[in-house]
């Protein structure tokens, strides 16, 4: 088996790599040399892998990891390899999982169908859209959780409780949960009165108490930087945000600082990528027989 990772993903490729292990196959970068000089993408295998079975990592985000997924995966079909799984650890444009108005393309399934030109079977990692949004995939997919890494760094982290932003993601709290070992319970909005909302467990009392919040995206920390302020006004010792996907985008390095630690997995590697996804991507590479 061979693994190559596209430049969003090396890290996590290589990591991935070990833990199966099996060997990496670098890759040149945008080293054409004819040189292009519009910014293109380039890419070039630096070693065989015809008649193996390749597992390519990239994160579709931003746009331009697109297409360098798209060369890639031509690439390592024309070299010939036997069998192609692709890892998109963040499935970028799988937000949109319907046709809201007419005209409008469902872009989760439109990325899917040019993956499933070259590639065989595709696993990704806590994609944005509805999850059942894969089964309409036109090639074999499968949503691999990233809650059990995020579960491992809260153990670690010592905390008492694991909370998740709303009802939606209770079952990201509870899978977290378990790994880490304590209770878990959601925030829920509480009207005190006709002007004041306060936003706390549902069951669970957080005085002295550390807690960490998780959920699947982080993108602009809003809705957890106000959790954590009520947290803390509830008298949460400590406050841990921790997500699978770490996008941090407009002000969210500023609202976050409400949290007294911030951590993403290396879906998408950013300054708060604290904890890696290797394991989970691998035990599904082998699970594939």
């Amino acid at each position: 088996m061979k693994v190559v990772g596209g430049s969003a993903s090396v890290s996590l490729a290589r990591g991935i790599a070990k833990e199966l292990p099996a060997s990496v196959v670098d890759v040149a970068f945008e080293r054409h040399p004819g040189g292009f000089p519009d910014g293109e993408r380039y890419v070039r295998l630096l070693a065989s892998v015809a008649g193996d079975h390749t597992v390519l990592v990239q994160t579709t985000h931003p746009d331009p990891m697109i297409v360098e997924f798209l060369l890639l995966a031509d690439a390592i079909r024309d070299a010939g390899a036997r069998r192609i799984t692709a890892v998109v650890p963040y499935f970028g444009y799988g937000r949109q999982d319907k046709r809201f108005l007419e005209g409008e393309a469902i872009s989760a399934k439109t990325i899917a169908k040019h993956i499933a030109v070259d590639c065989d079977e595709l696993l990704t990692m806590a994609i944005p859209a509805n999850p059942e949004i894969v089964r309409t995939f036109p090639l074999p997919t499968k949503e691999v959780s990233g809650m059990p890494a995020i579960g491992r760094y809260l153990k670690g982290a010592k905390i008492d409780a694991v909370l998740a932003p709303d009802q939606g993601a209770l079952r990201l709290a509870e899978e977290a949960s378990t790994i880490a070992g304590v209770p878990f319970d959601s925030l829920v909005k509480k009207r005190i009165d006709s002007y004041t909302v306060e936003i706390g467990p549902k069951a669970l009392a957080v005085k002295g108490k550390s807690v960490g919040i998780v959920d699947d995206v982080i993108s602009t920390g809003g809705t957890i930087a106000m959790a954590a302020k009520e947290l803390r006004a509830q008298g949460a010792k400590r406050v841990i945000a921790a997500c699978v996907h770490g996008l941090f985008v407009d002000k969210a390095e500023e609202n976050l600082r409400a949290c007294d630690d911030v951590i993403a997995t290396d879906t998408i590697q950013s300054k708060f990528t604290k904890v890696s996804v290797a394991p989970e991507f691998a035990a599904a590479i082998r699970a594939l027989g």
